[in-house]
């Protein structure tokens, strides 16, 4: 068995393709604002991605780079501004910010319904709550990956590895809305692999290269990879072993190129659908 490779680079043109087609549609321009504090080299690349990746999906883009001494008032005033400008419909706030501020603080004071990362405490508890709301780019970027695989996903049984509130336990609430039958495992789980093998469902979420073997996928099973790690000659690679799991797996996403460009486009319809729920 050959796994079939789950291209997240050309499902993401496709998305941001139809998020341009639905912008153009509207009287006006939806408008995604992202603060970039200090200079991260990372975030710098990210946001810079982002914000061509909005203006090519016909939306209004801004970035406010603030320096890294950015106090986390000052900032919080920013956050502030934006929530009371009526043409900007999502704000972002890149993470990681510098260590004197304070990250939740400043992530719960974007308002709700402009908050297209979904990270707000209120919108959290909305989508574990079953209600539909914006959900967190990754996330929502693993549920439309499961479903370019044909995943069956009601009854299934789905095995999430991590249990950030970013990635995993979002994508557990979302499976679990979905009917399948999940664990969320960590690096503390007893018998992880056991956990993997008999899941049909394999989400990595772990930050740990390589962690999940070939032999801890079940014949068949759908692997998604949302770790991107840089391990010995910078080469990047995810949580799954990547190479082992292609002969077990049914369909898996690579890294480079599965849910990492997926992720950008999701945040690009959250926007979009920010905007046509606020106007």
């Amino acid at each position: 068995m050959t796994a079939r490779i789950l291209d997240g680079r050309a499902l993401a043109a496709a998305l941001r393709a139809d998020v341009a087609a639905r912008a153009a549609s509207l009287a006006y321009r939806p408008k995604l604002a992202v603060v970039l504090v200090g200079d991260n080299p990372a975030s710098a690349v990210y946001v810079s991605a982002k914000d061509r990746a909005a203006r090519e999906a016909r939306l209004d883009a801004q970035t406010i780079r603030l320096p890294a001494e950015t106090t986390q008032a000052a900032l919080t005033d920013v956050v502030g501004a934006l929530n009371a400008d009526p043409h900007v419909d999502g704000i972002l706030v890149q993470l990681p910010l510098p260590p004197h501020v304070e990250s939740r603080a400043v992530l719960e004071a974007i308002d709700p319904a402009k908050d297209v990362d979904g990270f707000h405490p209120i919108n959290a508890g909305r989508l574990a709550d079953g209600q539909d709301v914006l959900t967190p780019c990754t996330p929502r970027a693993v549920m439309k990956l499961l479903a370019a695989a044909g995943a069956a996903l009601s009854g299934a049984r789905a095995v999430v590895i991590g249990r950030s509130a970013i990635v995993g336990r979002p994508v557990a609430g979302l499976l679990t809305a979905a009917h399948a039958t999940v664990t969320l495992a960590h690096s503390r789980t007893l018998d992880l692999a056991h956990e993997c093998r008999r899941a049909g469902i394999v989400v990595a979420a772990t930050g740990r290269p390589e962690m999940v073997r070939g032999d801890w996928v079940a014949p068949g099973a759908v692997v998604i990879d949302v770790g991107i790690n840089r391990v010995a000659g910078g080469r990047l690679v995810g949580d799954v072993a990547y190479d082992e799991c292609l002969g077990h797996a049914g369909a898996i996403t690579p890294v480079p190129g599965g849910v990492g460009p997926m992720t950008i486009a999701c945040l690009l319809e959250n926007t979009l659908l920010a905007a046509e729920r606020r106007r």
